[in-house]
């Protein structure tokens, strides 16, 4: 199997703590106003670690453009491979129809 050292080191379960994530203080505050508590919070601070994921709005960014440059790149290449060869997509299905 795999063979070597992993060079991934888990990280102390202590570091997370829910006042680090103001979504989840807010979570806390709204449990606590009707008499709850959620002791199984913390284990969701990690998600919200904007060091390692960062924001939202950064995350949904590189989902949106991740390979589009690549994706741009391969379209015109298809379009002026298609022109060269004669094709284009123009007339397709329209022959003797005018």
């Amino acid at each position: 199997m795999g063979g070597g050292e992993a060079s991934y080191k888990v990280p102390d379960w202590k570091i997370y703590k829910v006042e680090n994530a103001p979504e989840l203080v807010n979570v806390q505050r709204a449990l606590a106003s009707h008499g709850l508590k959620d002791p199984w919070l913390r284990n969701e601070v990690w998600r919200y670690d904007r060091k390692q994921f960062g924001t939202h709005g950064e995350r949904f960014r590189l989902v949106l453009f991740r390979g589009f440059k690549y994706g741009l790149v391969a379209a015109l290449a298809t379009v002026a491979i298609e022109r060269a060869l004669g094709g284009g997509g123009h007339g397709h299905g329209h022959e003797g129809h005018h």
